[in-house]
């Protein structure tokens, strides 16, 4: 049976080293998607998600509107960023190696997160939940955003590698 993504209690972020010596994060609002989750046999669990890159926040309007220009995302032309999952591996006590297909600006690529399944509960109003956290980390150059500023002690302005974090509550579909 199939679980949704409960926004509200749920989060996509990302981070990135700017001018070599700090780190900007940044998540997007808008995001969701379904999974399976299979206790007994993980190898059958999936997950399909979505974000709308319309909504990166990253505390900053100017940067925000920079990040959403051809430039970075590209919100015009590839409006979502989105994960289908593969395959779903055991990785020890309640860890998950899940990969699947990353889409960004239109390019795909394979990518593995590291994930660990926080377990179920039922809620006070009778809904069973779910919880885990994801992470990864890619090349931004990968997924064809390369835009870039070069500092005078030879960095650059803003690094390439992005680490990717989820950490997701869902909800059971009645």
């Amino acid at each position: 049976m199939a679980w949704k993504i409960d926004t509200t209690h749920s989060q996509v972020t990302f981070s990135v080293k700017h001018m070599m010596v700090s780190t900007v994060k940044g998540n997007f609002h808008v995001f969701g998607g379904k999974l399976d989750i299979d206790e007994a046999n993980p190898a059958n669990s999936w997950v399909e998600a979505e974000a709308d890159v319309k909504s990166v926040n990253t505390r900053d309007d100017n940067r925000d509107n920079h990040l959403r220009s051809g430039d970075f995302f590209d919100a015009e032309a590839h409006p979502t960023i989105s994960f289908k999952s593969k395959k779903v591996e055991v990785a020890g006590d309640n860890e998950y190696r899940v990969l699947g297909d990353l889409t960004i600006r239109g390019v795909t690529k394979e990518v593995l997160f590291n994930a660990e399944y926080s377990g179920q509960v039922k809620d006070p109003y009778g809904n069973q939940r779910a919880g885990l956290s994801a992470k990864t980390a890619i090349s931004r150059k990968d997924f064809g955003m390369s835009f870039n500023g070069l500092l005078e002690s030879g960095g650059a302005i803003v690094g390439d590698k992005v680490t990717i974090e989820i950490d997701l509550e869902a909800t059971k579909e009645q």
